[in-house]
């Protein structure tokens, strides 16, 4: 018996390897560069300020509103995930249906912003205070997008049913890009805000 014993082999399992779907992966590595642009821009804003010749002006209030629906759409899509984990296809769509209208409000939101800093003579060019603003807002604007592009390819899958309890992979993106660009904008406004 002792001899049976020693002559079986073990059969060792293999390592577990640890995966991510690509397209998640793609979406940290794009993520991970737009903290690094945005960081080295607000590096370059607090450098750039401390040397003077600094223009000082109100932040439009317009700003602060865009805010307050930027977060509100991170709620819907918040909603959108949880209705997809539980198959309820009716609150999926009009979910991200609402966040991506939402989006849009934000987005014009900013354009009202860019106009009332022109009443208030700030412009791209003339001092860097107002040029920064308009880099952040600006490039804020084409990441979010980027973002409505991503929630439009989200809102067809869903109509199609493929976003349910069994495949999430397309709503954890967009969401996790959206809830991304909510934290981003945060950011931006209350860095623009106390560095201001």
């Amino acid at each position: 018996m002792s001899e049976l014993v020693n002559n079986i082999s073990i059969i060792e399992e293999p390592e577990e390897t640890l995966s991510m779907n690509p397209r998640k992966f793609i979406l940290w590595l794009f993520i991970v560069s737009i903290v690094m642009l945005f960081a080295a821009m607000t590096s370059a804003y607090l450098v750039r300020r401390a040397e003077g010749n600094w223009l000082e002006y109100e932040i439009p209030v317009v700003f602060s509103y865009s805010s307050v629906v930027l977060l509100i759409s991170s709620l819907t899509m918040h909603w959108a995930y949880t209705s997809a984990k539980k198959d309820n296809f009716s609150s999926l769509k009009t979910a991200i249906t609402i966040t991506f209208a939402l989006g849009i409000v934000f987005l014009y939101m900013q354009f009202q912003g860019w106009v009332e800093l022109v009443k208030l003579k700030v412009f791209f060019v003339g001092n860097p205070a107002g040029s920064f603003m308009y880099i952040f807002t600006g490039l804020h604007a084409f990441h979010l997008i980027s973002g409505l592009t991503v929630l439009v390819f989200a809102l067809v899958a869903s109509f199609r049913l493929r976003i349910h309890a069994k495949s999430l992979n397309q709503i954890e993106i967009a969401a996790t890009y959206w809830h991304f660009l909510d934290i981003l904008w945060l950011y931006l406004f209350f860095f623009l805000v106390y560095f201001h």
